[in-house]
């Protein structure tokens, strides 16, 4: 173990009072109940508090000081380590509290919360425990149950909200870490990551989607069938539409949170025959452009 007056930056020559101001200074900084969820402070803490009941104790700190036992308050030689530390009477004070008695009768804030901290730790919440889902952009737009893979092989049953955002949290009361005694579990905190889709991008409650058509539906009209995350519907190209014509389905975007849902815009892109198509050319040749400029109102 560590030399206990390392642990708590004192001197060995430091006096009782010195050493108390010490350990209250790291015990404010490290206590459990101030720092939730953090392992390697909840470690410190437990190596301050062995260090000041050690250091407290005039008799064991002169026994220590004179070489007749170790930091854990074991005689030498014999070594003893944290795990056997943790499990023996020494680990006591980080357990019941009793490592903090002589703040108890204190007047303060922080006596307040060591009072209710030794009262509240056999029965202690679980930590929350934090896992990371990834889910088809469809399903994020719909809503739906997927299974979460936990690194125990056990899983989680997640159910995703319709209209879910990329990067939200979801909270699964109870499913996080064991509470100690009569304490609650902790919660699962899922982050969840919606892949993208290459046909949809959304743009806050509304979806846009570029819809490929060719020249006989942009010149005549006609009906044509558009995927939306929730199928396909049949939508009217109206005639003589142009590449970057913007049409709305109405109600296919993703749900709002306040009610009602988005829309799915789709823009059109006029696609010519990938296969060179002689009698298109012959009409084209021989059309004439009957005075429009498509290039008219554009800077120049």
């Amino acid at each position: 173990m560590k030399d206990p007056y390392d642990v708590l930056g004192v001197a060995q020559t430091s006096s009782a009072a010195e050493i108390q101001k010490a350990y209250r200074k790291l015990a404010k900084k490290l206590h459990p109940d101030l720092n939730p969820g953090d392992k390697a402070a909840e470690d410190k803490f437990k190596e301050v508090a062995a260090a000041y009941d050690l250091l407290s104790d005039a008799d064991k700190r002169k026994r220590f000081d004179a070489g007749e036992i170790d930091a854990s308050g074991a005689e030498r030689p014999q070594h003893h380590y944290y795990r056997d530390f943790a499990t023996s009477d020494q680990g006591a004070s980080y357990a019941d509290a009793s490592g903090f008695a002589d703040f108890m009768g204190q007047d303060d804030a922080f006596a307040e919360l060591l009072r209710r901290s030794s009262r509240a730790r056999p029965n202690r919440r679980g930590h929350d425990l934090h896992y990371h889902l990834e889910i088809d952009f469809a399903d994020s737009i719909t809503g739906g149950t997927k299974r979460l893979d936990l690194p125990d092989g056990s899983t989680i049953d997640v159910k995703i909200p319709p209209g879910l955002i990329d990067g939200q949290t979801l909270r699964l009361k109870g499913k996080g870490a064991p509470g100690s005694g009569k304490g609650e579990a902790g919660d699962a905190l899922i982050e969840v990551e919606v892949r993208p889709d290459r046909r949809f991008t959304r743009e806050g409650d509304d979806i846009t989607f570029e819809l490929p058509v060719s020249i006989t539906e942009a010149v005549l009209g006609g009906q044509v069938r558009v995927p939306t995350p929730t199928g396909e519907v049949t939508m009217s190209v109206p005639k003589g539409s142009n590449t970057g014509t913007r049409l709305r389905l109405r109600g296919k975007g993703a749900p709002k949170r306040g009610g009602g849902q988005g829309d799915q815009f789709v823009t059109l892109k006029v696609v010519l025959p990938k296969v060179a198509d002689s009698e298109l050319e012959a009409f084209v040749s021989n059309w004439k452009d009957r005075g429009y400029d498509p290039r008219e109102g554009r800077a120049s």
